[in-house]
């Protein structure tokens, strides 16, 4: 495990005047400037009740009826008070302008222009209208877009639904580039990096993050340049090799926060299926206390079909278009090669209904698997889900 930095507040105050491909921060930043700094919401690990205080001291020089705090719920519900006093500190919640990004919210969004496929581009109207944007979040691996944090905060990040059912679109989705570790080259970052630019220059604040959640790097400037050697650092430390696949592979979502629903849980799943054989036993550890959630876009799809292959026909059919069909897309995909058991807090018939096995005793479902494949079975465990990307030994990270 990577060590946290001995002084995290020096070392978020040292990027910020020491950026990456851009002048510092203050030097973009004026009294009169009308600033919105977006920040990740209730389902990332991103530690904003540290960054945010340490960011907007930084701006003291900015009054705060100037400042707008956006949340990037991208496609998610909006967070309540309770949980924004958690997320920025009841100081910052209470003390300055914050906005839940509504994706459907028509009042609020701004089109500039069009996705590759058509779609209209549409970004949260707060962002779009800044005189200064600061884009904050931290860096991992992700299962489609390559790494989180950098242009994902502005899309998907504060996107109109329907630019991110573009952008998220069966197509782009099934692509083999749309995966961990990739970003250039990828369908789904490509077209994230152009929108997010059409807004014009943003500054990023992006940090990458240990076990405990202790800050391990900070990368800031240039929402493209700082990003690109935030995913470096990242991709040598979060992502291990491994010289083959195993008969059974058990995982987690890294806990709390990401581990709230099965909509995040897919994450987890994607990162275990990365070394298995085809055929193995994959068993995802997450406790959706949200369940998956509940009457979720994502819940209705799993719901009104059959089956797994019966959701993939679906979203094959021109025309065919359900909001968070990426996640249904993606489980279903790995349900072709594997068979999936979730141990959570969900009863059993949610987890049915979603076209899931229940996993009551993850040993016993493991000793249960090694002795039907017998001498020689094998399996790993990924403790911090996808916070930690395997790869098999050879292939393109």
């Amino acid at each position: 495990m990577r060590e946290g930095l001995a002084d995290e507040r020096a070392a978020v105050r040292e990027a910020l005047e020491r950026p990456h491909s851009a002048r510092p921060l203050r030097d973009w930043v004026r009294p009169h400037s009308r600033v919105c700094i977006l920040f990740t919401d209730i389902t990332r690990a991103t530690p904003n009740e540290r960054i945010l205080p340490w960011l907007l001291e930084h701006l003291a020089h900015v009054p705060r009826e100037n400042i707008t705090l956006l949340n990037q719920t991208g496609t998610h519900r909006s967070n309540t008070p309770e949980e924004l006093d958690r997320l920025l500190t009841p100081s910052v919640a209470r003390g300055y302008r914050v906005v839940n990004h509504e994706c459907e919210r028509a009042a609020d969004l701004v089109q500039l222009g069009h996705t590759r496929s058509g779609a209209p581009a549409l970004l949260n109207r707060h962002a779009v209208e800044a005189d200064v944007r600061i884009v904050t979040g931290f860096i991992e691996p992700h299962f489609f877009a390559g790494f989180s944090g950098g242009p994902k905060g502005i899309m998907p990040g504060v996107a109109g639904l329907e630019t991110v059912m573009s952008n998220h679109g069966a197509t782009h989705i099934s692509s083999p580039h749309a995966t961990f570790g990739r970003t250039f080259g990828n369908p789904i970052w490509d077209e994230m990096r152009e929108i997010a630019l059409r807004v014009g220059p943003s500054f990023l604040l992006n940090v990458t993050l240990n076990e405990q959640r202790r800050i391990t790097g900070v990368f800031a400037g240039d929402l493209i340049e700082a990003h690109r050697v935030g995913c470096a650092f990242v991709r040598e430390s979060a992502m291990q090799r491994v010289a083959a696949p195993f008969d059974v592979v058990v995982t987690t979502n890294s806990g709390y926060p990401l581990d709230q629903n099965l909509y995040q849980g897919v994450k987890g799943m994607s990162a275990g299926a990365r070394i298995l054989k085809p055929g193995g036993l994959l068993i995802l550890a997450c406790e959706c206390r949200e369940g998956v959630p509940a009457g979720s876009p994502l819940d209705r799809l799993l719901r009104s079909a059959a089956s797994p292959e019966e959701i993939l026909a679906r979203l094959a059919t021109p025309g065919f278009e359900h909001p968070e069909q990426w996640q249904a897309q993606i489980q279903a995909l790995l349900q072709r090669r594997a068979e999936v058991r979730v141990y959570s807090a969900l009863d059993d018939a949610t987890l049915r209904a979603a076209h899931l096995k229940p996993c009551a005793d993850i040993a016993a479902a493991v000793r249960e698997r090694l002795a039907a494949v017998g001498p020689g079975a094998t399996v790993a465990v990924l403790p911090q889900g996808p916070l930690t990307i395997p790869f098999i030994e050879g292939e393109c990270e």
